[in-house]
């Protein structure tokens, strides 16, 4: 018996129930079907019924959560939301699932073709085989990025200038993998990473290069999973502070390095950086909020500047650096919602970085991260809007499933694992460790309920330090495809550090806290 929810949404005044424009409500268990609405479903409409990106795996959903919803519905359309998640579990031909094409293919359409026949490849055979058998390589991957750690292949002189994010996502992956760092490799990533700091502050991609944002966010995540005294010691936050003011725009957006070019990633790695460290103040924020506000495009995606596409790690960037500042109501966060449902492909289950644009592995994180942070900000919107019903609302998360978790957990562990270990982009492509890191991630904030402790949050004047440590792991929502022993540790949702580290650090630089 599969739970089911079927809705449509009509541009019809007269159809409206609770404020909102329901066509007709079908849902219930096969077998026992009920109908909820004004108008009732005839046999055609069955037929144009379509299988949306976003689902609940729990189909006892409320009109309070059915309302929020409705905002991200495009009108005349049928959304099919069902607990059977996942390629595999559903009865659907695969083929059938494939990108429709006309009669005039392109590179890009050609390209889209070769992935999806790669896909299917590799999930017709995991579909004739027990579901316990999908299993996540845990030690090939363990080695393939210790042996990285030891020595890189030549090629990656094109790294040279990355030698800090290179530390955090063998450092990361392997600490999401639960394998405990060895004396030997904290004390050398303290080392590595403490030749990279520059006395004006900051940290260089390599040694005597200069400050830039992006690594300098590496190097203080790199440092956090650490997570000694030794090595939270050798930044220096006055020289810090002072550089990232460097960078700061009269607009409130920031470079990437002085003299750069203006991201959003800027703001996103400073902010974040910053919270991390004790640095976040009134000043290093003013006008950041309203500037990013302007990134966010007419389809709901954030681009890395006003006017520019948007993408998936921009949009991650964005909506992690507004949740930090506490301004995410300046975002149209309910079309940010359909824009990111949108990017989680239809047979692969990853997600794109952009509309029409390939899979690929890494969005598993930036893309799939939007998501715990979107289930928290809609929470906490009705939490604070609707006293009377927030007392039976506030646990029933609305945000829980709006993407297919075990779809995505399907990519990762059967399309994105690489026989040599490490994990990868799409299939037939080679491992490197920035897709084994975000593979990784995402693979963890698909198996994890990270969620946001809103009673906790009720106190006055909390810092974003204190915010940040009111996510935590419910246990009792968790997804884990295949193999039980698939299961990895929790990712932050805006730090993306394994949860301990995270709170470690930060107790550390503004002192123990009481939760």
């Amino acid at each position: 018996m599969v739970n089911f929810l079927i809705l449509a949404k009509s541009h019809n005044a007269s159809q409206k129930s609770r404020g909102v424009e329901i066509f007709w409500c079908y849902w219930g268990k096969s077998g026992n079907r009920k109908m909820i609405g004004s108008d009732n479903p005839t046999p055609d409409k069955f037929s144009n019924i379509i299988r949306y990106h976003v689902m609940f795996y729990n189909v006892e959903i409320t009109w309070y959560r059915i309302n929020h919803l409705f905002d991200t519905l495009r009108p005349n359309n049928y959304y099919f939301f069902s607990n059977a998640m996942g390629i595999l579990s559903g009865s659907r031909n695969l083929v059938e699932l494939f990108t429709n094409t006309d009669a005039f293919p392109t590179e890009s359409s050609k390209a889209q073709t070769d992935t999806e026949v790669s896909v299917c490849e590799l999930y017709k055979a995991a579909r004739d085989k027990n579901i316990n058998t999908i299993k996540l390589n845990r030690e090939s991957h363990i080695k393939y990025v210790k042996d990285g750690l030891k020595r890189l292949p030549s090629y990656l002189v094109a790294l040279d200038a990355s030698k800090p994010w290179l530390c955090y996502w063998m450092l990361h992956s392997l600490d999401i993998l639960g394998d405990e760092l060895s004396q030997d490799l904290v004390e050398k990533g303290i080392s590595t990473i403490s030749k990279l700091q520059n006395p004006t502050g900051g940290f260089g991609g390599g040694p005597g290069q200069i400050s830039h944002a992006a690594v300098t966010y590496a190097a203080i995540n790199a440092l956090a999973i650490i997570g000694t005294k030794e090595a939270y010691d050798i930044i220096d936050r006055e020289a810090l502070y002072k550089w990232f003011l460097k960078l700061k725009k009269e607009d409130g957006s920031f470079v990437m390095h002085e003299g750069g070019e203006v991201d959003v990633r800027g703001a996103y790695c400073v902010l974040s950086a910053a919270t991390l460290t004790n640095l976040v103040t009134p000043e290093l924020t003013a006008g950041t909020a309203e500037w990013i506000k302007r990134c966010q495009n007419y389809d709901g995606g954030i681009g890395g500047e006003p006017g520019i596409e948007g993408h998936g790690g921009y949009a991650f960037c964005g909506l992690a650096a507004m949740e930090i500042m506490g301004k995410t109501d300046l975002l149209d966060i309910p079309l940010l919602l359909h824009w990111a449902t949108s990017l989680q492909m239809q047979l692969e289950g990853g997600f794109q970085g952009r509309p029409n644009k390939l899979v690929d592995g890494c969005y598993s994180f930036w893309v799939g991260g939007l998501f715990p942070l979107l289930e928290a900000i809609m929470t906490r919107n009705n939490f604070e809007k609707d006293v009377e019903q927030r007392n039976f609302e506030v646990s029933q998360y609305i945000a829980q499933s709006l993407f297919d978790r075990e779809a995505l957990q399907e990519y990762i562990l059967i399309a994105c694992q690489s026989p040599k270990g490490g994990l990868i982009d799409k299939p037939k492509r080679s491992a490197d460790n920035y897709h084994t890191c975000y593979c990784l991630s995402g693979l963890s904030t698909a198996q994890h309920h990270v969620v946001y402790d809103f009673e906790k949050a009720k106190e006055k004047g909390l810092d974003s330090g204190a915010r940040s440590l009111l996510w935590k792991d419910e246990i009792t929502n968790r997804i884990v495809l295949g193999n039980p022993n698939n299961l990895i540790n929790p990712t932050h949702p805006i730090h993306n550090i394994a949860l301990p580290k995270v709170r470690k650090m930060i107790e550390h630089f503004y002192g123990k806290r009481d939760f």
